[in-house]
């Protein structure tokens, strides 16, 4: 029955619009989705676009990427963007469709098949590996991991990181996300409890025993991957210990050559040059942030009394060495080396796509052969051939970088792609080869019985859980679990 209604809501809500109109199916609502459904709807007035996500919620990484702890943040999102997205997923010609998966929903083949276009925009949902020997122990994880698990995402609820057995964590990277990490496990957590934190976390961390923080980098303080805001609001914890060995901050020419180019690295690099001289804190329970550079990890180590747990780091100590040809600066191992004990290791050295059935895929990179948003079905024919009708936009266009706004740009080529297909006929014709879109979409999902769900359902959720904030003096309290967010949309 919800299903039959489901469908019904969807299909009264499109009645009006053209019988034979180009059917685009975005996969993905994170910012690139959203941004390219919004660019779509300009520049194609009779398009009717439907965005598709295996989460019941919307907005990607605005929703399950920001640290609570950036209400500043959070509330520019919520105003500008998250607002922006809604009224895109209201227009009468647009469609968020949440809770379907691609490859187990239905497949790409399939969504081929009903469309005219369409966009995969997914982002990436897995992560770079190091390789190296006990990567598979127990309390070890991605960032994206952790990052989830405080955030409240449904697939990360049970992380469970363990935060009691030592009162040391390293994280492994020194870029924002790591940073971000850092800050929620040194903070105190009467800080965080006025935020959206998923109440499991915050109550991890208030039985936390971590009191010790080292962000460990392969090069400098000269190349740290962060950003100057990032780090201020980190150096900013009150009653922080920040640790800096004052050899690590020599510089040599080519770090000066580095700095004279790139004024974000010199503030970074003053921020750690001051925060080195600062005062240093010492009491029972201090909390401690520890900057380790020139150090790369070597393989992890083995807890004696818990085996197959993960009791520390041996990291090489690196030097820089000029890559040929880049100009960039490069660690390279000296053969010595140290240990770092721990209980928990978290690694902050990037997230990765994962490919799907029918999907070209460049695994080295993670991402999906393009040129400008155009998927190449193989690039070692000359000329390369497409994939007719199949683009890509953000993360799995071009790899796990840029800001959110990065997006609207990405997306505004890969629209300007399909645009020029559509004009030059190298897509097919909408009258001669008539698709049935969101009505075959949702008649292949009610036949699997598969529970999808509308931006209406998604606007149940995200009224419930400000009602459940309201009443712990929070913005929000996010529903952490699928039988959650399904329960709550379907009522």
């Amino acid at each position: 029955m919800a299903l039959f209604r489901a469908k019904n809501l969807f299909s009264r809500s499109f009645s009006s619009l053209s019988s034979n109109p180009l059917r685009v199916c975005v996969v993905g609502s994170g910012p690139a989705g959203f941004y390219t459904a919004e660019k779509m709807l300009k520049a194609h007035q009779g398009a009717e676009i439907d965005i598709v996500d295996r989460l019941p919620t919307p907005f990607g990484l605005v929703r399950s990427g920001v640290a609570p702890d950036h209400p500043e943040t959070k509330d520019y999102f919520q105003q500008i963007v998250v607002n922006q997205f809604a009224r895109v997923a209201q227009n009468d010609r647009c469609s968020f469709i949440g809770n379907v998966t691609l490859g187990s929903s239905i497949s790409l083949s399939e969504l081929r098949e009903l469309y005219h276009v369409v966009v995969l925009a997914y982002g990436a949902e897995s992560d770079r590996i190091l390789g190296i020997p006990g990567e598979g122990f127990s309390g070890i994880h991605s960032a994206r991991e952790f990052v989830w698990w405080y955030n409240g995402h449904p697939d990360c609820k049970n992380l469970d990181p363990d935060l009691k057995s030592s009162d040391t964590a390293v994280i492994l990277g020194q870029g924002n996300v790591a940073l971000d990490i850092a800050r929620i496990l040194l903070q105190p957590p009467t800080e965080l409890a006025k935020t959206d934190i998923a109440s499991h976390t915050l109550t991890a961390l208030e039985e936390s025993s971590i009191r010790k923080v080292y962000l460990v980098g392969r090069r400098g303080p000269v190349q740290a991957a962060c950003t100057a805001k990032e780090l201020r609001e980190i150096l900013g914890i009150k009653d922080l210990n920040v640790c800096i060995q004052e050899s690590d901050l020599l510089k040599t020419p080519a770090d000066e050559e580095e700095l004279k180019n790139n004024r974000i690295q010199r503030r970074v690099y003053e921020l750690l040059s001051k925060a080195a001289l600062g005062p240093s804190l010492s009491s029972s329970g201090q909390r401690e942030l520890h900057f380790v550079f020139f150090r790369k990890p070597d393989r992890f180590l083995s807890s004696s009394d818990r085996i197959g747990h993960v009791a520390g780091v041996r990291c090489e100590k690196t030097i820089l060495e000029e890559s040929i040809g880049s100009g960039k600066q490069i660690a390279v191992g000296t053969g010595q080396f140290e240990d770092l004990e721990c209980g928990v290791v978290l690694k902050s050295i990037g997230y990765k796509s994962v490919p799907i059935d029918g999907l070209p895929f460049d695994h080295p990179k993670g991402i999906v052969p393009n040129i400008q948003g155009r998927v190449l079905s193989n690039t070692t024919e000359n000329p390369t051939r497409l994939e007719e009708g199949l683009y890509v936009c953000g993360w799995l266009k071009r790899g796990p970088t840029g800001i959110i706004a990065t997006n609207l740009y990405c997306a505004e080529e890969t629209v300007a792609s399909i645009s020029e297909d559509l004009e030059q006929g190298l897509l097919v014709s909408r009258s001669s080869m008539p698709k049935s879109g969101r009505e075959g979409l949702l008649q292949l999902l009610a036949e699997r019985n598969v529970r999808f769900l509308s931006f209406s359902n998604w606007e149940k959720i995200d009224s419930e859980e400000k009602r459940l904030g309201s009443l712990r003096n929070k913005p929000r309290e996010k529903l952490t679990t699928w039988e959650e967010l399904l329960k709550v949309a379907m009522e």
